[in-house]
Parts: C-alpha cells; structure tokens; sequence
C-alpha cells in the first residue's frame, strides 16, 4: 500500500526518536512508579547517574543513560533495575547497592547474583524477566511500556509507535470505521462493569453534529487498587492517544481526565505528557494539519470512592457535589454539562490504539468467548510475588495465584480471594479452576470489578474481611439515596456485633435479606454492589460466621473481641512482671506463686504476652 504524507511523517519522527535511543549507550532502566520511589528509586537513579558521568563503560558502550520509567509492576521486589542489553534484572536494590552493579557488572561484565530473583518454588536465582514466572506468564497489552520506556519522554513513547494510531485514524478519515473497530475486537469497560466499548462509542456518536465530550474515569478508589495509576504513570501518551481517537470517533473536541489527587505522580506525568503533545501537534487545534481538534484537561478528584460512578464523576467536574444522577438520561445522550459524553476508564483508553495498529482480530484472539483480550488485576495479599500483572481474559486463578504469584507466601493454606475490590466477592478453592471473564465471575457471584485480587489464606478471617468492605462502602456512600445511606450503616452494625462476639444467629438472616434490599434499591453502583462481600462470604463461609456467633470463637484467631489471654500456671515463677505492666490491673496473684487473669478487666492489649520472661501467657 502506498504511503501517505501523515504516514511517512509519523514515520519519520520515529526513526528520529529510535536514533535518540540508540545515541543513548547502555540503558540502564529504574522503576520511578509509585512504589519503587517509595522505596528510594530516586536516590539509585542518581547514584547511577553519578558513578556513569563521563565514563566509558565496555567496548560496545562510549556511554551509559539512566532511564527513570513507570511501575514495573513487580512491586514485591522493588527497587527495580532493568538492563535489557545484558538481559539482567536487579530486585530489591538500594543505593548502596548501586556501586557493586556499575563495578562488577557494568564495567567488568560479572552479574551481582545476590540482587537477582530468587523463585520461591526452587530457590534458584533468576536472572531476568524472560525467565521469572511473574513475567513469562503474562501477556502486556494496556502496560507493554510501562516499565520499558521514560515516562516522561513523548520521544520514547513515539519510538514504541505512540500516535501512530492517532495518524492512522485521521488519515483513513473513518470515524464508523474506527467504531466499527473497536466493536469487532470485542472490548469491554475496564473499569468494572464490562459494558461494550464500541457500543458505547456509537450511542454517543449518534450525538455527532454539536458539543460532546470525551471523559477518562482516572477515579481508581478500590482499596489496593493500582492498575489506572500505573498506566497514568508509565505510559501516558498512550492514555491521550486513546482518548484523541475516541474523540475522532463520535465527533468531540474536548476531553477531561478525572485523576483523584492522591496521585500526584500521575497528575505531574499527565500534564507533562499533554504540554509535550500539544507541542508536537498531537492534541490541539488541526491536529497533524487535519480538520481534527481536541483539547485534554486534567480535573483532580477529592478523593471520593463515589465519584467513579459516571454520573457522579460528571457532577464533580461541573464542580457540584459528586452525587449520581438517575439514568437515563445516560451520559451519551446528557452527559457533562448536558452534552453528549462519552466515559471510558484508563485501561479501556490505552488499549484502543493498540487495537487499531495491529486489528481487531489480533485482539479478538485473545481471552474468551464473550470477554475478548488481556486484564490488569492488582495481585496482593498472602502471596510471594504482589504486584500488577496483565493477563488473557480467562486465566485462571490457580495459574495467576501459583505461577504468576509464586504461591502462597511462608507456606500458608489458600483460603479464598477478594476480587473486585468492595464492589467485588469471595472466591473459594473451588473457584481456582474457573476461567476468570465478566460472566463466569458474576455466575460466582462475585465481578471482574476494576481488577483488584486480595489473596487470603487460611490465617484471614473471612467475617472481618466483610466488615472491612462494608466499613468502606458505608464511609464512601454519598448518602443520596434510603437503601444504600441506611442500608450500608446497619449491615455494618450487625457485622460490628458479629465479630465482637455479640452476634445472634438471628442476625444472619437479617443480614441477609438487607443486602439484597441494599443491592436491588439504591441508586447507583456503589449501593447495588456494596452487599456483594456480604453475600459471597456468607454463601460460601457461612460456617465461620456461625462459628463466631454461636461458640465465640474465630476460626482464624483474628478478631480480638474473641481472643482469650490466659497464664498456664505450670510455667508461671509469680515474678510479677506481667502485673505490672497490665494497664488495668487485669492480672492478679502473689509474689512467687502462679497468676490468673480476670477476664472481665482484660482489654486483650497482650502486654502481659510480649514481657513475659518465661512463655507462660498465651493466646486461646
């Protein structure tokens, strides 16, 4: 096919910015994502700088660059320090670390064995990604830069084909074409409901004729949830090229990212991203000398977990409360300032120029029958190997928990997962086998939701985990609508009384019937999915919550209302230390002779535990 004016010229500015890579010498790649700044990435990326300034490294390298990049996602092991060149990756690394690896290996050449990975199943040292079981099973779609490239370089996310896509649209002049794109591939919202995308884009593109919207839902408030971030972080480009292409499609010329302002980091890389492509002609007016415009702001969030329900996320950006508005009408038809909006969440955004360069069907391949490409799932909990994965929509559990996650970590029994975050369920070991898709997850009863997976072993009690979800929901809901304001309170309050030992076994009935009033009445997502770890929990572990009403005891040994400290009298000398370090005057007895506690004083603080000389009070 013969190459058009746009095509040469994208084409050009990448074979510029592959040459300024390769003018780059040894690229020595660390993770600056979130995590690994927390970790002291900052303070390894200059010491690297400072030992390779001006100093001719190997025979093949004059010089060396140090790359700052997003997450790498193995957030378990970070620092992360990435040498594609000699195919090593480092873990763990510290500034102090720094010397040894320029010494030993960058100039001499001999890999630092102690910083490699070690694998948890054959205590082996692993030298680089190809082979570390956390990587090699994975498929990166949404997150293939991130960690590979210089966040905060437009000319290395040119070098990775960015805005390829974007000229390729433009050039075609196709809007219902790129629609009729997007619907074959089969993508769905990543953002929790699993809504077709292209359908989406063609009822908002039916709007096509005045003002409309693009909105990038950047809201990611799941608790250890990190999926959107990483992407905001590591690969930013590919967010707005996403979004200019959705605005090509149905017709919009202004677009809003709403990213909560707990992500600084995210925020600071956005803004540098969008000033980079505005001065590129990548966004802004006649975009690549086309009769294309669209604009890009950038709308800080306060942090309500509410506000990634559309409509509420709507409202804030108006600057009114973040409450949700009944639908319809539906943002596509009334949207952000009563025009026609489309709303779509990061991850849905930064797969869509991917799906354009290399074709529907090149996605459509990966995944299932009905849940079509890869997923980003937030992997934490009792595993040995946390962090951000991406992986082909049906993967099971069992390969995401004992092969991408190394297994459980110290040896623990597998128990269950949380997935999806609050508006998510429980899954159980006999789940572990599911493919894990929108529609085999709600069979479960549980939801793909934005993609956060809480590994629990048996040592998690299944209850609190409940009451920790529900204690959430019930602080997050906006308290608009009857079932979720007091619907959410007083499901709290029964599982408060449940792990505090008070409960009945009339309270499980009741609680219940509540969460599916909860569920069916309130106004928007929040209230319709808060009940759901209720429900999974007690469908699948209602054993534990009889456990804890009917023989106050937790199973698991968590909840402190049912603890018990007492002192075995065999081994008790009576040297009263325990007694005096009790802030209530719990423990009572003579010098020399055994103790007792009194249970009705016991606050259960374990003082008396940790200062015991002999190991003679324990925990029943």
């Amino acid at each position: 096919m013969e190459k058009t004016k746009l095509n040469i010229s994208i084409q050009n500015e990448q074979n510029k910015a592959k040459e300024l890579i390769k003018s780059q010498g040894l690229r020595v790649l660390v993770c600056a994502g979130t995590g690994c700044v927390a970790n002291g990435s900052h303070r390894v990326i200059e010491k690297f700088k400072e030992l390779g300034a001006n100093v001719s490294i190997l025979t093949q390298y004059d010089k060396m660059t140090v790359v700052p990049t997003g997450c790498h996602g193995f957030c378990e092991q970070g620092v992360l320090v990435v040498i594609p060149d000699m195919k090593i990756t480092y873990v763990k690394v510290k500034e102090s670390d720094v010397e040894e690896i320029f010494e030993s290996h960058i100039k001499n050449n001999k890999p630092v064995e102690r910083l490699m990975y070690v694998d948890p199943k054959t205590h082996q040292h692993v030298p680089d990604d190809e082979h570390i079981n956390f990587y090699a099973k994975q498929t990166r779609t949404a997150l293939a830069n991130c960690g590979n490239i210089n966040a905060e370089s437009i000319d290395e996310a040119i070098a990775v084909r960015g805005y390829e896509a974007l000229a390729k649209v433009i050039e075609e002049n196709n809007p219902d074409g790129v629609i009729e794109t997007i619907e074959k591939s089969g993508l769905r919202g990543r953002g929790g409901g699993g809504f077709p995308t292209g359908r989406k884009w063609r009822f908002t593109a039916a709007n096509r004729g005045g003002k409309s919207y693009v909105v990038c839902n950047g809201d990611e408030g799941d608790p250890g949830a990190f999926m959107d971030r990483s992407v905001m972080e590591g690969d930013p480009h590919k967010l707005l090229e996403g979004m200019a292409i959705a605005a090509f499609a149905i017709g919009a010329d202004e677009g809003y990212i709403y990213v909560r302002a707990e992500y600084p980091l995210a925020i600071k890389r956005l803004r540098k991203a969008i000033k980079d492509a505005e001065e590129r002609n990548f966004l802004g007016k006649n975009i690549m000398g086309s009769n294309f415009s669209f604009d890009i702001h950038i709308k800080e969030g306060a942090g309500a977990f509410v506000c990634g329900e559309e409509t509420a996320l709507i409202a804030s950006i108006e600057g009114e409360r973040g409450m949700p508005r009944p639908k319809p009408p539906f943002p596509a038809n009334k949207g952000l300032f009563g025009r026609p909006t489309l709303i779509n969440n990061v991850e849905t955004l930064a797969n869509v120029p991917v799906i354009i360069l290399k074709g529907a069907d090149w996605f459509s391949q990966m995944g299932t029958a009905t849940s079509k490409g890869t997923k980003t799932f937030a992997l934490t909990g009792d595993v040995n190997n946390t962090g951000l994965i991406e992986v082909p929509m049906g993967t099971t559990l069992r390969e995401i928990i004992f092969d991408i996650g190394g297994g459980m970590r110290d040896g623990k029994k597998f128990k269950a997962v949380q997935i999806g975050g609050p508006s998510g369920g429980c899954l159980t070991e006999e789940h572990l086998d599911i493919p894990m898709d929108y529609d085999n997850l709600i069979k479960a009863g549980a939801m793909v939701g934005s993609g956060g997976l809480v590994v629990m072993s048996d040592k998690t009690c299944i209850v609190e985990v409940a009451r920790f979800f529900m204690n959430f929901t019930q602080h997050e809901s906006c308290g608009k609508c009857v079932p979720c304001r007091e619907g959410t309170k007083n499901l709290l309050k029964i599982l408060e009384k449940i792990v505090a030992g008070k409960g009945e076994m009339k309270d499980l009935e009741e609680l219940e019937e509540l969460a599916k009033v909860v569920k069916d009445g309130s106004l928007c997502g929040l209230g319709k999915t808060a009940p759901n770890p209720v429900l999974s929990t007690l469908k699948y572990f209602k054993d534990e919550y009889i456990a804890h009403i009917k023989d106050k005891k937790c199973p698991a040994g968590v909840c402190t209302a049912m603890k018990k400290v007492v002192i075995n009298e065999d081994l008790c000398r009576g040297c009263t230390k325990c007694a005096r370090v009790c802030p209530v005057g719990a423990i009572e007895g003579t010098v020399k002779n055994p103790h007792h506690i009194n249970q009705e004083k016991c606050i259960k603080c374990e003082a008396c535990l940790t200062n015991c000389p002999f190991r003679a009070i324990v925990l029943e």
